[in-house]
């Protein structure tokens, strides 16, 4: 089958907002949503910044008993499948519950339980963890309890592929329906891992920021200063649907999911190699599948962590995906300026909202980048969003593990 695959709705929790719009307003205005970490006590952590998810009250979402039974990063992901299906206006009945399936990607799942009852077990023992244990920490979890929540009965799994996991929990999504095995796909991904023993690694990797003094400027992506990124959570929820189902029921797409591809760099655990040959590779076939060339993507919304090593190899990725000539003239931005890395939900958050900017007509910035660097040349929108005529744009998610996954989004029409 060679399905259009389109998107009909969209929920985003972000360190911005608890909505798409919320977090919209805040990335169209340039404002950060990184600050020194509440979640626990960072002092004498080396990195004290964070993108959390403020404001977060489950109870004002959820009965006592779903609060009690599911990890935050589950909770995240409920508010968020919440807001992209009123927005699809998508009913799920015994009718249609078999052609709807569920993808959630994470990179750590439920880890906040799993520690929080470790301590427990060390504490008071064995006899006192709680049963509930593992089905909180769990990686399928989102997926899982979406599923029930919502009586989908086609498949529902996760994705675990470090920082590009829900990026391909969409690209699995969008392959499902056009293999003809589901009409729709809930999918995007969820994360929760503001912890002390996950900080704490991240910065024995020399992965996190340092800029403690001045939380809201610490993520720089492609500035010359930048030193690490700032871990965040949250969640995004896409409405994945086959084209002809969803005029078929009345839905107005917001977006074709054009195309996805993955590649593998084979190459180190944490770093890309200097070829940039996998992330190269995932551009280009992502732009030669939706059948397009390169000189016809508008927008890049790039990995862009802010760290030393990934922007200044994105940046050549860029370069020699498209040719320095046409690189030079496409607005490249890194909303995690603002948001931070949502590591494995950041993906799904930046497909949510490169299909805003297909709406909008708007580029989010990159905030805070002040101080140019050489290796980091082309232009990234510093500062204040661009208004700007956009009908393609593609969205770059790199992980540990030499994952490299590109999401292609054109604007819909019929």
């Amino acid at each position: 089958m060679n399905q259009r695959v389109v998107v009909t709705g969209v929920g985003m929790v972000t360190p911005l907002g608890h909505t798409t719009a919320s977090t919209w307003e805040a990335l169209e205005s340039g404002r950060s949503g990184t600050a020194r970490i509440t979640a626990f006590d960072p002092e004498g952590f080396a990195s004290q910044v964070a993108g959390e998810v403020t404001g977060w009250q489950p109870e004002s979402y959820f009965d006592k008993k779903t609060v009690r039974r599911t990890d935050r990063f589950v909770q995240f992901a409920f508010k968020a499948a919440d807001e992209a299906l009123k927005e699809a206006q998508l009913e799920i009945t015994a009718d249609n519950a078999n052609r709807i399936a569920v993808i959630v990607g994470t990179s750590m799942g439920g880890l906040g339980s799993l520690t929080r009852e470790y301590d427990v077990l060390k504490e008071k023992g064995p006899n006192r963890v709680s049963p509930f244990l593992l089905p909180l920490m769990l990686p399928d979890m989102a997926s899982g309890q979406l599923s029930i929540r919502l009586g989908t009965k086609a498949a529902n799994y996760a994705i675990a592929s470090a920082c590009s996991s829900s990026a391909d929990a969409l690209g699995e999504a969008s392959n499902m329906i056009k293999r003809g095995e589901a009409d729709v796909v809930i999918a995007g991904g969820s994360e929760s891992t503001i912890i002390p023993i996950v900080v704490a690694g991240f910065a024995a990797a020399k992965a996190l920021t340092n800029a403690n003094n001045r939380p809201e400027c610490a993520s720089r992506p492609f500035d010359s200063q930048r030193d690490g990124f700032v871990i965040a959570e949250g969640a995004a929820i896409l409405i994945l649907e086959a084209e002809d189902h969803a005029l078929k029921r009345g839905a107005t797409p917001l977006a074709e999911f054009a195309s996805y591809a993955a590649t593998s760099d084979a190459h180190h655990v944490t770093q890309p190699p200097e070829d940039t040959a996998g992330a190269v590779g995932a551009m280009r076939l992502a732009i030669q599948k939706a059948k397009l060339m390169p000189d016809e993507i508008d927008y890049i919304n790039a990995h862009g962590t802010s760290t030393p090593l990934n922007d200044k190899a994105e940046t050549q990725a860029i370069k020699r995906t498209f040719g320095e000539e046409i690189a030079a003239t496409i607005p490249i931005s890194s909303t995690k300026s603002m948001t931070g890395h949502l590591l494995g939900a950041a993906g799904a958050v930046e497909a949510g909202i490169s299909v805003c900017v297909l709406r909008k007509g708007v580029v989010p910035p990159t905030i805070n980048y002040h101080s140019p660097d050489p290796d980091c040349d082309l232009d990234y929108v510093p500062n204040i969003a661009r208004a700007l005529p956009i009908r393609t744009v593609l969205s770059n998610s790199f992980g540990f593990g030499g994952h490299n996954s590109s999401l292609l989004f054109r604007q819909w029409n019929d």
